[in-house]
């Protein structure tokens, strides 16, 4: 069979989920993303009776428009499993199983413009003065100075810090799977779990850069020093739940509405923009790939 040949009912739903998951993995998708992916699929089938190659963009349609009913839910949420469908069409029709996506005349559904969630000076004032520990101090200088993911900053190792130049490095780390050469003692291939990484530069305020010397002056005095100790946590990192645990309790203790973590990065953002900087240097600063990341932090 020829690469151009189109290979019609050969595999069942299952199975092309199955490779259209991998395919993602593959390409460096996060775990998060390929749940999500997963589940919007599994779902479908789930609700269909026919094989996915055989779709139409009216039964697309019928189905999407079902959903909302059943589910009750936004259009927002509706026009994220567009998305999750149309990315999963286009790739069956690049490996050629269809010749055409049916999801190409569904278009971007129209939402309400929801408007980001910011905190003011204030606010980051006040949770500043009630952390009483150097830890959740430079936690919040951290998330609110620089904009970083939670992720990110658990595995902050002490020699990412630059005291000299005030900068700090922050890697971003991917996970995902290749089949490996050799078959196991079942005849299966065996999905391997492998990482790439990306380290981008952020310069760091004077009242970020006192924090974590401050921090680390304190650490030197309990544990000693090793220089491939984590910022947080030493031998192992923090964990991604602690924090938020740390961030809840500083809210609560300061009579403050729930902050998430990623209103640390928006306002991060905001404040970028707003003191001019055009939002190609946001994105990098950010660690996105792509300006519509930004777009919609």
């Amino acid at each position: 069979v020829e690469d151009t040949d189109i290979n019609i009912s050969k595999f069942t739903n299952m199975e092309l989920i199955n490779k259209f998951i991998a395919a993602k993995e593959i390409e460096g998708c996060s775990e998060r993303t390929t749940k999500y992916y997963y589940a919007t699929l599994i779902k479908m089938d789930s609700m269909i009776t026919k094989n996915v190659t055989h779709l139409t963009t009216d039964d697309l349609r019928m189905y999407l428009t079902e959903y909302q009913k059943i589910n009750n839910c936004s259009k927002a949420s509706i026009d994220n499993i567009r998305r999750n469908l149309s990315s999963f069409f286009s790739w069956l029709e690049e490996e050629n199983y269809i010749l055409k996506s049916p999801m190409k005349r569904i278009h971007k559904i129209k939402t309400d413009k929801v408007i980001k969630e910011t905190y003011s000076d204030e606010t980051l004032e006040l949770l500043r003065d009630n952390c009483n520990n150097l830890r959740d101090l430079a936690i919040i200088d951290l998330l609110s100075s620089t904009g970083m993911r939670v992720g990110e900053l658990v595995r902050l190792n002490i020699n990412d810090i630059d005291f000299e130049n005030n900068t700090i490095n922050v890697t971003k780390t991917l996970t995902y799977f290749r089949k490996s050469s050799k078959d196991d003692f079942l005849g299966y291939k065996i999905s391997i779990p492998k990482t790439k990484s990306s380290i981008r530069t952020i310069p760091i305020p004077d009242i970020l850069l006192n924090d974590l010397k401050a921090l680390l002056e304190s650490d030197k005095k309990v544990y000693g020093f090793n220089t491939k100790w984590f910022l947080f946590g030493k031998d192992d990192p923090i964990t991604n739940s602690k924090v938020r645990c740390h961030k809840n309790s500083l809210c609560k203790k300061a009579g403050l509405r729930q902050i998430r973590i990623h209103d640390f990065r928006h306002s991060c953002a905001s404040l970028l923009i707003n003191n001019g900087a055009n939002i190609t240097i946001v994105a990098k600063y950010l660690g996105h790939t792509k300006i519509d990341e930004t777009l919609n932090t």
